[in-house]
């Protein structure tokens, strides 16, 4: 599960319109709850602290759909997040006209460990929003219940 503030909830949201037509896309910072053996795994409970909005990098005309943080961005990530003594915890993106559920884009490009939020925009408006973990062997998504704090 993964714990955000209606704060929090709000900014993706906004973010997520803000960019329709195209994919938003940020980092989620925050903290791991480790298994009994110390171990974070797919199973681990995540608490969100800070939400950063990323420019999406995608610049080929497929921004509608698709969504690009680079390398560099990534980095600046795990810097901000060692910053706030905090962990890089998941990633959210949004779903411009489609729903909030995982494509095989996304499948393809996500790392297990952390939470992959993902906003549905119907019409430019905030419709819902899911969450989901990578199964370890990479194989599927499982929804995570969202918790709001």
């Amino acid at each position: 599960m993964i714990t955000l503030t209606a704060e929090q909830l709000e900014r993706i949201q906004k973010h997520a319109e803000s960019t329709y037509p195209d994919e938003c896309c940020g980092a989620i910072l925050g903290t791991f709850s480790p298994n009994t053996n110390g171990a974070v795994e797919e199973a681990a409970d995540r608490t969100a602290a800070d939400i950063l909005p990323i420019d999406n990098r995608r610049n080929d005309g497929e921004a509608y759909h698709r969504f690009l943080i680079t390398p560099k961005d990534f980095i600046f990530c795990e810097k901000e997040a060692r910053k706030q003594k905090l962990d890089l915890i998941g990633f959210y993106h949004s779903h411009p006209d489609h729903p909030s559920k995982p494509s095989q884009y996304d499948l393809e490009r996500a790392f297990p460990v952390y939470s992959y939020v993902i906003v549905s925009v119907q019409n430019g408006k905030y419709d819902i929003i899911t969450s989901w973990i990578m199964q370890n062997d990479r194989s599927q998504f499982i929804e995570e219940k969202i918790i709001q704090q």
